[in-house]
């Protein structure tokens, strides 16, 4: 168990880099979408990465409705992330 679970705390470890890593995406865009006049929403792409997420789930043997989930929550995070950013720099929505 111990060799398992150390494992799995290396996985834990990797994910929440590769989080930290897209948050920082999700700055960066937060810093563009205001001078393109985009909103930090965008139903279309929300559901285009969700659609990706999905497949990518299937293909790997993982219930494509716990991603789903899970990237709905992040998108929501993201989402909620760049709408503070727009407030901090004035620019609202």
């Amino acid at each position: 168990m111990a060799d398992l679970r150390a494992e799995i705390d290396r996985i834990d470890g990797r994910l929440v880099a590769l989080l930290a890593e897209r948050a920082g995406y999700i700055d960066r865009a937060a810093e563009i979408k205001p001078a393109l006049g985009l909103p930090a929403r965008i139903d279309d792409r929300v559901e285009e990465v969700v659609e990706k997420v999905r497949a990518r789930a299937m293909a790997e043997a993982l219930d494509p409705d716990l991603a789903e989930a899970l990237w709905r929550r992040l998108i929501d995070w993201s989402i909620a992330r760049e709408e503070r950013r727009f407030a901090e720099a004035g620019g609202g929505e």
